[in-house]
């Protein structure tokens, strides 16, 4: 089977989108299917098997992102499917249109994945438009797009009922992406923390991800003033570059945590992140949209416990408890719960147990069989139905 998936975005830009393509990718091969990808070319990257690139122009006020044109990508996807089986989308703009187009004229099924939940992103990028209105719009939009598809793949339960509740009329499948448990094993946290001016001993908690406003890390900042009172001398490590990065630098000097928080940028994912969750203790996570939460799944795989709110698409994760634990959405009580464990490391060891095993059950390989037999049910072979995510799936 060969499948075309089409994105806006891919690597170099490091993303949870571009994170879950290589993924399923990688692994999808395993099952008998080649994917074959269409995607933004952001500067000189080499040639690459399987790959196509679309020329294209940073988004003005975010030059991470390439905006590509339209003409162009929808005939690189239409030409990229002539020889496919079906056609998988992976974000909601041009690539969108470009692959729905390329499905259709070839006569192909056609699926997306419902990366994020831009109902709650969209205030923060357009302040100066009514909140309302703007998730009004963004329902609509994902409505019109989702019920032009045979299938939506969304990563959690939490998104799967949101979209229902828009009117979403295709079928919704739960299928998170899985985590390539080897990756994130036997970190060099030691030498991490040495090469960072971080001492042996002090407590370390640590965020990992796109530093933007809808991460909710000012949350974190405001925690971190009550966890001090606890344990004076933790430390906060914010690992990834973003829009927000002034305003959350500011936000340090303005709360005096200028001691207490490190803002260290982009990690590459094959060494230095490892042993970034290596050289932790525990890893926080405040995001309310996040779709699925990802990195607390890496941060269990490296055996570090989590301590995060249980909102959209971590409460898929979270709920469980085996490996994390999730306090009141308040600043007080979550900085109160980060310092209690810090100050009391043997009390909580049971958390740093579970989580290795509680990762093992969302493996990059599990998953992929699972997005196969989706392909599968969409080109008319039999196949269980995929529904919500369950322990028995997931093992």
């Amino acid at each position: 089977m060969r499948v075309l998936m089409v994105s806006d975005v891919y690597f170099p830009r490091v993303n949870g989108v571009s994170t879950s393509i290589e993924t399923f990718r990688r692994t999808l091969a395993a099952c008998g299917v080649e994917v074959r990808l269409v995607v933004p070319r952001y500067g000189d990257e080499p040639d690459e098997a399987g790959v196509v690139r679309v020329a294209g122009r940073p988004v003005p006020g975010d030059r991470e992102d390439r905006l590509v044109g339209w003409r162009a990508m929808h005939r690189a996807a239409l030409e990229a499917a002539a020889d496919c089986d079906l056609v998988h989308v992976q974000t909601p703009f041009v690539a969108h249109y470009a692959g729905l187009k390329a499905a259709r004229t070839r006569g192909l099924p056609v699926l997306a994945t419902y990366h994020t939940l831009f109902e709650e992103y969209l205030q923060h990028y357009a302040p100066w438009l009514p909140a309302g209105w703007l998730r009004a719009q963004a329902r609509a939009f994902s409505r019109r797009q989702c019920n032009a598809l045979d299938a939506v793949v969304v990563p959690s339960t939490a998104m799967r009922e949101r979209l229902a509740g828009y009117g979403v009329r295709a079928p919704l499948h739960v299928l998170p992406t899985g985590i390539p448990l080897g990756q994130f094993r036997g970190g060099d946290g030691l030498g991490f923390r040495l090469r960072h001016g971080i001492p042996p001993e002090r407590p370390v908690a640590l965020f990992v991800g796109r530093v933007a406003h809808e991460k909710n890390i000012g949350f974190l900042l405001e925690a971190l003033v009550h966890a001090r009172r606890l344990c004076p001398d933790v430390l906060l490590v914010v690992a990834g570059e973003g829009p927000a990065m002034a305003d959350l630098q500011r936000e340090v000097r303005r709360l005096g945590l200028g001691d207490a928080v490190r803002f260290i940028g982009y990690l590459d994912r094959r060494d230095a992140l490892p042993a970034c969750y290596a050289a932790a203790d525990v890893f926080v996570f405040a995001s309310r949209t996040e779709t699925q939460g990802l990195v607390l799944l890496e941060a269990m795989a490296a055996g570090l416990p989590v301590i995060a709110l249980s909102e959209m698409g971590t409460i898929d994760i979270l709920e469980p408890g085996r490996g994390a634990f999730s306090p009141p959405a308040e600043p007080h009580a979550f900085g109160n719960a980060l310092g209690h464990f810090l100050s009391r490391p043997t009390a909580w060891r049971h958390l740093a147990d579970e989580a290795p095993g509680y990762a093992r059950e969302w493996s990059d390989a599990a998953m992929a069989e699972r997005l196969a037999a989706l392909y599968r049910s969409l080109l008319g072979a039999e196949f269980a139905p995929i529904g919500a995510l369950t322990a028995d799936a997931r093992a």
